[in-house]
């Protein structure tokens, strides 16, 4: 139990800089829209909470991400297949939710062939094979798409930036023992416990992190006030998925679509 509860705390930790782009450590989006929209109505609180997690990220997160990054690539490649495709398990249910029975077929057929052929999904076959590129979905951006507005802005102590909404969305997400996650690996008894689960969310994070220290760095080094940098990226970036606008077309700056999206620091 205390097991679990600590892996719950340090993977829904590292969500905190989920969707965060800079371009050069700057910001490159305009913050009047969004500011209008979504109320910081806890701002002094969340400045607080902000600065712990900050603390927690320099203390322990990021010198495990620069331990990460010495891993030779091969296993890094792995990791990270083996974690877009876990991730499946919960963009599966919320295609569903969303109405995209389509899409959901797909992404069933992808889990099957990595999981399978792919050794557990650290081969991405279903890519060789020409499956649509994939998109993760979440419960916070099946509720937006209902209807449900974002709420207030929070930034809460571990989770990180969020909203009322995305916060509903993350308990789901983490804590709703989601019956995917008990999803047959070899066609028998075997399951996907919530451990399992959690561990790849933490290494997820881990990932991003990795992939990100310098241009994190960046934006925080160049950043006016980087509280509202992270802010402003995040509200806006949860906005653009909730409406699936199309990457190409917005002022936010990839480098590809993974669970964790990282930073262009051209």
């Amino acid at each position: 139990m205390y097991k679990q509860f600590v892996i719950t705390l340090v993977s829904i930790f590292l969500l905190s800089f989920n969707a965060i782009a800079a371009s050069d450590g700057e910001l490159v989006l305009s913050e009047k829209e969004q500011s209008k929209k979504i109320k910081d109505c806890f701002e002094k609180l969340n400045r607080v909470t902000f600065s712990f997690n900050q603390g927690l990220d320099k203390a322990f997160i990021k010198p495990i991400a620069k331990g990460y990054r010495k891993l030779p690539d091969p296993v890094q490649k792995g990791t990270s297949n083996a974690i877009k495709n876990l991730s499946t398990l919960i963009t599966i249910p919320n295609n569903v939710l969303q109405g995209d029975v389509k899409t959901a077929l797909i992404n069933t057929g992808r889990l099957v062939v990595n999981t399978t052929v792919g050794l557990l999904g650290t081969i991405d076959v279903a890519n060789k094979m020409g499956f649509p590129k994939y998109v993760k979905e979440d419960y916070g951006q099946t509720l937006g798409t209902w209807g449900v507005g974002p709420g207030c802005y929070l930034v809460l102590p571990v989770l990180g930036p969020s909203t009322i909404r995305d916060t509903a969305g993350s308990f789901a997400n983490v804590l709703g023992g989601d019956p995917w996650y008990n999803a047959s690996i070899h066609g028998n008894n075997e399951f996907l416990n919530e451990g399992v689960f959690l561990t790849s969310k933490a290494l997820s994070g881990i990932e991003f992190r990795a992939n990100n220290i310098e241009s994190l760095d960046n934006l925080e080094k160049n950043s006016v006030d980087f509280y509202a940098s992270v802010k402003s990226l995040y509200l806006q970036d949860r906005e653009n998925k909730i409406e699936n606008l199309n990457r190409g077309n917005i002022e936010v700056i990839y480098k590809n679509e993974e669970d964790w999206e990282e930073i262009d620091s051209q």
